[in-house]
C-alpha cells in the first residue's frame, strides 16, 4: 500500500451518504480545494442500496492510477466499509466521518465484523441522530478504526451548521501523514484540531484560501 508524505499527493475520493452531498456541504467544499479530489456518483442518491453503491464505489476506485483516500459520510461509511470487505486494492485508507447506523439499513451483520485491512478514523459526534456515540464506539472498536470524537455536531452535515470544516480537513490531512510516519503539524496549534466547530465563518472566497492555506501547509 502506498503512503504519503504530503497534503499534495493524496489521491482523494469523496465517498457521499443519502441524498449526496451539495454545494454547501463540507465534502463538495474539500473536493473542490483539495487537489485531484474525485466524488463517487451513484445513480440514486435517494435509494441506498448497498450492493449498487458499493458496485459503483469499487468501480470508481479500480480506474484510478494510484491508491486512494476515501473521505465518507453517513451511508457512504457503510459503503466504504462494504467496500473494503470485498477488496482493498487501491484503496490507501479511510476516513469515516459520522457513519449512518447500519441497523437502519438492515446491515449490521452484513458489514464486516473484523479490522479493516486498511488504515482508518472515525470522526464521531457525541448528539448524531444516526448513530448513538456508543454504538459508534463499538463500531471503531469492531472496525480497528482510530477514533476521534469532536464533540456534539450533530450528524456533521450542512443541517449541522457545517460547511467548509476546516477543522476537519487538518483532522484529515494530519491522519494521513500519521499513516505516512510524518510529524504532524497543526497551522500553529499546539496539537491536532479534534474541536467541534460548525466554521460559519470564514465563508466563500476567504474559506477556501484558508483551506489552500492549510493544505499548503502540509
Amino acid at each position: 500500500m502506498q503512503l504519503f508524505s504530503s497534503y499534495h499527493n493524496v489521491p482523494t475520493l469523496i465517498v457521499p451518504g443519502l441524498h449526496g452531498s451539495g454545494p454547501a456541504h463540507w465534502q463538495s467544499w474539500w473536493q473542490a480545494v483539495v487537489p485531484g479530489a474525485l466524488r463517487v456518483e451513484q445513480d440514486d442518491w435517494s435509494l441506498p442500496d448497498i450492493g449498487e453503491w458499493t458496485d459503483r464505489l469499487l468501480q470508481t476506485v479500480v480506474h484510478q492510477p494510484e491508491p486512494v483516500w476515501l473521505v465518507a459520510h453517513s451511508f457512504g461509511c457503510l459503503t466504504a466499509v462494504n467496500a473494503l470487505a470485498q477488496r482493498s486494492h487501491n484503496i490507501a485508507g479511510v476516513f469515516l466521518v459520522a457513519a449512518a447506523d447500519p441497523a437502519r439499513f438492515g446491515l449490521d451483520e452484513a458489514l464486516p465484523l473484523s479490522s479493516l485491512p486498511v488504515p482508518a478514523a472515525m470522526v464521531i459526534s457525541s448528539n448524531d441522530p444516526w448513530l448513538t456515540e456508543n454504538k459508534a464506539l463499538g463500531l471503531a472498536q469492531r472496525w480497528g478504526a482510530e477514533v476521534f470524537s469532536i464533540g456534539a455536531a450533530g450528524h456533521v452535515n450542512t443541517a449541522a451548521g457545517f460547511g467548509p470544516w476546516i477543522e476537519g480537513l487538518v483532522l484529515f490531512r494530519d491522519f494521513v501523514r500519521s499513516k505516512a510516519g510524518a510529524e504532524i503539524v497543526t497551522c500553529g496549534h499546539a496539537g491536532p484540531v479534534y474541536t467541534p466547530s460548525a466554521f460559519h465563518a470564514p465563508t466563500g472566497a476567504s474559506a477556501r484560501r484558508l483551506v489552500r492555506v492549510i493544505i499548503s501547509e502540509a
